[in-house]
């Protein structure tokens, strides 16, 4: 099941969206439509995502994750819902694309002996520069 980017495709089922009043500014829109989206998706417990997708997607998503573990995108940009529509699933897309990618391991290196006497040498000037700051004819 996955798409043809080679991102795991998220099946409709497993969104869940409620149509809410914006905030902001928009006259009367604002207070008599709800145009805004909150798209909820449950992370830890969808069967579309891998696990290694699900845990780097739960470390991605920071505070828009409760504590069950749902995924809370609200989308409020645009004036018309079918707007924000796209554009709340447009960012879960982005979210699980960047969840996807493994990241590098970090390869371990040791400081070359030129960097440690440049840090050395620094060192030692800097210390040469606070001697020289006691008061004058102090011997």
């Amino acid at each position: 099941m996955t798409g043809s980017t080679g991102t795991p495709e998220i099946p409709e089922e497993e969104l869940e969206e409620t149509f809410v009043r914006a905030s902001g500014p928009g006259g009367q829109n604002v207070n008599k439509v709800s145009t805004a989206v909150e798209l909820r998706f449950d992370v830890r417990q969808s069967p579309s995502l891998p696990p290694s997708v699900r845990a780097r997607l739960v470390r991605l998503a920071g505070r828009r994750l409760t504590k069950e573990g749902v995924l809370v995108i609200r989308a409020d940009r645009f004036r018309t819902q079918e707007q924000n529509r796209a554009d709340a699933r447009e960012r879960l897309h982005e979210l699980v694309v960047e969840a996807t990618k493994v990241p590098k391991p970090r390869v371990k290196t040791r400081p070359t002996k030129a960097s440690k006497e440049r840090r050395l040498d620094g060192k030692s000037r800097r210390s040469d520069v606070k001697k020289g700051r006691g008061r004058v004819g102090d011997w």
